[in-house]
Formats: C-alpha cells, sequence, structure tokens
C-alpha cells in the first residue's frame, strides 16, 4: 500500500515585505546618497551662480473704517492685492520718471500682510538704491491710494447724509406751513389735524439734527483713519549673506535629495522584486544556503574576516567534493570573479590529495586567459575537457546567467554549488534557475550567498517539504533503487554557515 504525506499549505506571501524592503533600500544606499550629495551640491550651486537681486523692504500701518478685533485679515489681504494693481504701479512709475511698462513693473514687487494692519511692502530693482527708490514709491502711491479711498468714501457718506437733510428741511418747511394755513381755523377736527402737523414737525426736525451730525462724524473720522495710514519702517535694502543662503539651499537641496534617492530606490526595489534576504533566495531557488561571503572592504580588519570566512567556505566546500561521488561544479549568478576566485581556492585544497582540473565554464573564458601564477592548478575550457579524457578530479565552473546553455551544465558536474550574489537575480529568474537545472537533473548541493546584508537575520535553511531543485536527483534515487516511488520529505541537513565575523558558525 502506497502512502504519501501532504504538507501543510505554505502561509500566504505579504503583498510587500518591509524587511525585504529596508534591507533592499540600505543596501542601494551608494543612489540615495549620490541623490542626496546632488541636491546638496545643487543647492550650493544655485545659491552661487544664482544670487537674488537687490532688494528693499519697507511697512505701512493701514487703518480701515471696518476694523474689527476678530478679522481674519482679509481687509489687509485686500490691500495686498490691491498694492499689485496696475493703478498703483503706474503712480510710482510716475513718480520715479521711469518708462516701463506697469505690467512688467507689478513683477518686480509684492505685499503681504504681516498683522491686520501692517503691510510689508518688497521691491526689487537692478541696484540697492533703485530697489530703496522702488520701494518708497510704492507705499507712497499706496498710501496716497488709501487715502483718496478713504477721502472719497468720507465725502459721498456725508453727501448723503446732507442730501438727505435737505429733503426733510424742504418737508419740515411744508409741515410749517400747513400749520401757519391752519391755525385760523377752529373745531375738533382742525384741532386734531394741528396736532398731528405739531407731532411731525417734531420728528422731522428730530431727524434733520440726527442727519447733521452723523454728516459731520463722517467728515471727522477721515482725518483719524487718514493719520493711521502711514509709513512705519522706512524703506532700507535687504543684506544678502551668500554663506547663509548657500547653507540654507544646501540643507534643503540635502534634504530634497535624499528623499528623492529613497523613493527610487524603494520603487525599484519593489518593481524589480530581487530577492535580498536568505529565507527569500533559499525559497526561490529551492535549495539552502550553505555558506556567505560578505562584501569586499578595503579596511584591514575587515579583509582579515573575509580571508577568514573564505578560508572557511574553502574547507566546507572541499569536504562536501571529497564525500561526493559524482563531479561537483559552481554555477555563478552575478558574481563570476568571486566564483572563479572560490574555485581556485578549492582546487588548491584539493590538489594535495589528487590531481585536480579547473573546467572554465564561464562567459568569455575568463579563467583560462587568466595568467597562472605558480601553485594554480590547470585551467582548462570546457571544449578541451570534453575532448580529452582527463583522469584527474574535475571542478567545473560556469554560469546561470541569461543566456545560458542550460544542456551544457550538465558536463560542468552533475551536482552542483549556486554562488549567487545576494539581489542581482529578480525573483522570476530564480524560478528559472532552479527549474532548469531539475530538469537537466542537476541538483543543487546548496547555495553560497556573496554580498549578503550584514543586519539580515533571516535564516536561509530549507527544513522540510519537497524542492523542486532535488527532483532530478530524488527521481534518479528513486530509479536506481528499483522502487518508482518519489519522496515526498527531505531529511533536515544543517548547513554550515560561513559568517563574516569570528564567532561560530550555527
Amino acid at each position: 500500500m502506497t502512502t504519501s504525506t501532504t504538507s501543510e499549505p505554505a502561509a500566504a506571501a505579504p503583498l510587500l515585505d518591509l524587511q525585504a524592503l529596508v534591507v533592499a533600500v540600505r543596501r542601494r544606499r551608494r543612489l540615495w546618497c549620490s541623490a542626496a550629495l546632488l541636491g546638496l551640491l545643487v543647492g550650493v550651486a544655485t545659491a552661487v551662480l544664482l544670487p537674488p537681486p537687490p532688494t528693499a523692504v519697507t511697512k505701512v500701518l493701514v487703518a480701515h473704517q471696518d476694523d474689527q478685533p476678530n478679522d481674519p485679515g482679509t481687509l489687509i489681504r485686500t490691500d495686498a492685492a490691491l498694492l499689485r494693481t496696475t493703478r498703483i504701479a503706474d503712480k510710482a512709475l510716475r513718480s520715479l520718471g521711469s518708462p516701463e511698462k506697469p505690467e512688467d513693473f507689478m513683477e518686480d514687487y509684492g505685499g503681504i500682510g504681516l498683522t491686520n494692519n501692517l503691510l510689508q511692502i518688497t521691491a526689487t530693482g537692478d541696484s540697492d538704491a533703485e530697489a530703496v527708490a522702488r520701494a518708497e514709491a510704492l507705499a507712497d502711491a499706496f498710501v496716497a491710494d488709501h487715502v483718496r479711498r478713504i477721502q472719497e468714501a468720507a465725502n459721498a457718506e456725508s453727501k448723503a447724509l446732507l442730501d438727505q437733510r435737505d429733503r426733510m428741511r424742504g418737508e419740515l418747511a411744508q409741515v410749517n406751513k400747513a400749520i401757519g394755513d391752519g391755525s385760523s381755523e377752529t373745531g375738533p377736527k382742525a384741532s386734531a389735524d394741528q396736532e398731528s402737523l405739531f407731532a411731525r414737525r417734531a420728528e422731522l426736525t428730530s431727524r434733520i439734527t440726527d442727519f447733521g451730525q452723523r454728516a459731520a462724524e463722517a467728515r471727522v473720522g477721515a482725518p483719524r483713519l487718514i493719520a493711521g495710514t502711514q509709513i512705519v519702517d522706512a524703506p532700507r535694502a535687504v543684506r544678502h549673506s551668500l554663506p547663509r543662503a548657500a547653507a540654507t539651499n544646501a540643507a534643503i537641496g540635502l534634504v530634497l535629495g535624499l528623499v528623492l534617492g529613497l523613493v527610487v530606490a524603494a520603487v525599484g526595489t519593489v518593481v524589480a522584486d530581487r530577492p535580498v534576504l536568505r529565507r527569500e533566495i533559499a525559497a526561490n531557488l529551492g535549495a539552502s544556503v550553505v555558506a556567505e561571503l560578505p562584501r569586499r572592504s578595503a579596511t584591514p580588519w575587515r579583509r582579515r574576516r573575509i580571508r577568514t570566512a573564505r578560508e572557511r567556505l574553502t574547507a566546507s566546500l572541499a569536504r562536501t567534493v571529497r564525500d561526493s561521488a559524482e563531479p561537483v561544479s559552481l554555477l555563478e549568478l552575478g558574481c563570476a570573479r568571486r566564483a572563479s576566485v572560490i574555485a581556485l581556492d578549492l582546487a588548491r585544497a584539493l590538489a594535495a590529495e589528487e590531481p585536480v582540473v579547473v573546467v572554465d565554464g564561464l562567459p568569455g573564458a575568463q579563467l583560462t586567459d587568466r595568467r597562472p601564477k605558480p601553485g594554480d592548478p590547470t585551467v582548462v575550457s570546457g571544449e578541451r575537457a570534453a575532448a580529452g579524457a582527463h583522469q584527474e578530479h574535475r571542478i567545473g565552473v560556469g554560469s546561470v546567467a541569461p543566456g545560458t546553455a542550460w544542456t551544457d551544465l550538465r558536463y560542468l558536474g552533475t551536482r552542483t554549488v549556486l554562488v549567487v550574489r545576494a539581489g542581482h537575480g529578480s525573483a522570476a529568474w530564480l524560478h528559472t534557475v532552479a527549474r532548469q537545472l531539475a530538469e537537466q537533473r542537476v541538483p543543487v548541493i546548496g547555495v553560497v550567498l556573496i554580498d549578503a546584508d550584514p543586519r539580515d537575520r533571516t535564516d536561509g535553511t530549507l527544513w522540510d517539504g519537497p524542492r523542486t531543485a532535488l527532483r532530478g536527483l530524488d527521481q534518479r534515487t528513486a530509479r536506481q533503487n528499483g522502487t518508482g516511488r518519489h519522496r515526498t520529505e527531505r531529511p533536515p541537513i544543517r548547513a554550515a554557515r560561513v559568517p563574516d565575523s569570528d564567532q561560530e558558525a550555527r
């Protein structure tokens, strides 16, 4: 009776892995650091090459007839808008004796309300003196226009009140005449009419007096508003500090460049979908990460750590090759140089026991064309290795980059170790590599991760479940055993990890 095991469905992958995104963005720090530096340089260059024109500023206290304590600033914003009109610009240009058009002059000045009654006027010019003269002319023109509008409003209100008073005086004269004509009449009706006329005369007299007082108050209030509208801060040139402007622009450019670089790096990471974490690379390739090599560094202590990591990796791979009855190959993805160095180190370690030949299957024959050093193993090309009958132990070095001849990989080795640079291949291509190797029946012993993120704490070991990359090995083993059954479980294999420090590997 045939039994089969079923594995529980894997948890659904998140739509956006924040940990992978942070690691990928941190790995692209050259991009956003360069963007931040470029923004800083552009800010400094802008301050140096595009200095602001000579500028003058003045402040005007503006009194309004309808001032209210709770005014949200509508009146002062109206004054700022009136400042940028052709009427005031034309008056200022006339006082300056300039033939410039008001429409063009309006582009060189502006106003802003500092408070409900304080207007700041800013003007630019070809020199500080011209800017000061323009600011003064604009302030004078605005004050004169504001005073004129106050006087016109007061005169219009006073005239309307006086006209109403004169109309009522005419009506009062008619009432007085009616009272004089009816004084000779007698009788109850005549008495009632007289009382009504006297009441109307008293009302008209009171309203005439009221309109006269209001007309007088309208004339009296205008001088107070006129006196309250004045220039409180004389026009002066604004001093420009080049170091301060350069520092300000540099800070703004640095922040904008950094933000833009981070955004571009994050978007590029999401769009490219290039795995950088150990667990992602192992899951996409269907093989465990057995070792890793840190990023190359120029510091002496980092070089010692990298050298120690290379020695550990070489010893681990040498044990794997010795225990394997089939030829083993190293297939690189995005790290041909590092893979060739690992192959040479491995060949040197095995050469002490038996002759070793390195078969160069890298694009461009990188190992074959290199100048050999004393003690280096023999390196032959793939054509020579296929033509000759070598009795030596062979170590194949090839590539699984796009454009690889998949059918030639078995001639490099029937078992392989993938040397993958973190963040180089996309998830789709890693799936392609695993599928093609399975179709060629080249099982993957493990993955050597190059330039892994030092802060990555994810586990790159696959412990259970059938793996696509091992399908060829399972099928061949099943045929050799004569059972015709496929294994559905893989016993856990403890993978050795080569850290970039002196700590012991777990």
